[in-house]
């Protein structure tokens, strides 16, 4: 798999020959400048909840590459009024098999509105399941203990865990989480955008490989092959 990091907790994920792409808020984001929204593929666009950081450029992009978007269905109701049809809508608990893989959708702590205001439904993380490997993309969430539930039903290889604390948890919980789904390599993601979530790189780095684990922090634009 190759994944590509457009800044903030949007991922690239190429699987099994398709693009899917998660989260995707580039153009508002300062540090993504230099990343060219237009050029971005998706083959399939993951949405865990609503909120503008999360959604910013989810319109734009579905109707450039015509995605099929996999949200709550709340969402994808709210994506028809903006003329996006092409969905999947699901509910935490619910598994899928699409061509690329399984997406099984898990329960993520967060609020979940829309930007105007409208209900986005109840916010998720993604667990995708496919011949090329298995990962676990968190989403906007709390530390929970349903995440011994991925550790004991699910293998996965690298997983997508928030570590910028203040809306999210940090890296002293996301090291609890990799130890409840029983993964060691971790991506982090949801930190540096804003001043509220701003980290100290070696640190999170260090805490990580002191509690086993190792954290990959993505240049924003880097691709790299898992």
């Amino acid at each position: 798999m190759n994944i590509t990091y457009y800044g903030h907790s949007c991922f690239g994920v190429e699987v099994n020959g398709k693009h899917l792409l998660f989260d995707p808020f580039i153009t508002p984001n300062e540090l993504a400048k230099h990343i060219d929204v237009n050029s971005v593929k998706a083959d399939y666009i993951l949405v865990s909840h609503g909120h503008q950081d999360h959604i910013a450029d989810l319109v734009s992009i579905a109707k450039r590459t015509n995605a099929k978007v996999i949200c709550s269905f709340e969402i994808s109701v709210w994506l028809s009024k903006q003329g996006i049809t092409n969905t999947h809508p699901m509910n935490i608990g619910g598994k899928w098999k699409f061509d690329f893989g399984n997406v099984k959708c898990v329960i993520a702590i967060h609020s979940a509105g829309l930007p105007d205001g409208s209900d986005g439904g109840m916010p998720m993380g993604f667990v995708v399941e496919s011949t090329d490997g298995n990962f676990y993309y968190a989403g906007d969430t709390a530390l929970t203990y349903d995440m011994k539930l991925i550790g004991d039903y699910r293998n996965v290889d690298f997983a997508f865990l928030p570590i910028g604390d203040n809306f999210t948890m940090g890296m002293d919980n996301a090291i609890i989480a990799a130890g409840f789904i029983k993964c060691r390599n971790i991506i982090g993601m949801h930190y540096d955008t804003f001043g509220l979530i701003k980290i100290d790189h070696e640190l999170a780095k260090k805490k990580f490989t002191n509690a086993g684990n190792t954290l990959t922090l993505f240049d924003i634009g880097e691709t790299k092959k898992y």
